[in-house]
């Protein structure tokens, strides 16, 4: 198996002992992204429109650092710490996720790292043929 470790300054650096993402075999782990932003390390200001558009930027700069881009996205995990505020991920969610979005679980959790509102980790396959892709 081959193992990458990625990092990069587009997203935050790790709070704890782990990698931001790893590159595994073409499959691409992210780990959770909280709304820091990358640049102060800051928690970013403002409603769950604002911390969910910061987490994706987040999750955008490994997939990119990793070699991937949103559209190799396989699976997505979304941590809430209030269910309410659903419909308004879901709204800045939809601005990345255009197309085929991907496959998707959402989760009420009781806290998240550093008092963050949502965090969000994915799965990406590169250089995956999609469906329709294929030579004929």
């Amino acid at each position: 198996m081959s193992r990458t470790v990625i990092k990069t300054d587009r997203a935050p650096g790790a709070v704890g002992p782990y990698s931001q993402a790893i590159l595994a075999d073409g499959w691409l782990w992210c780990s959770g992204q909280i709304p820091l932003d990358p640049a102060t390390g800051q928690m970013v200001d403002g409603e769950i429109g604002e911390q969910t558009r910061q987490v994706l930027l987040n999750l955008k700069g490994l997939l990119e650092a990793g070699g991937a881009g949103l559209d190799d996205v396989v699976k997505v995990n979304v941590y809430l710490v209030d269910m309410d505020d659903f419909d308004a991920v879901n709204r800045v969610y939809g601005e990345f996720f255009k197309e085929d979005p991907p496959a998707r679980a959402c989760v009420d959790v009781c806290r998240l790292p550093k008092g963050a509102r949502v965090e969000m980790d994915a799965v990406a396959r590169i250089g995956a043929v999609r469906v329709g892709d294929e030579a004929s």
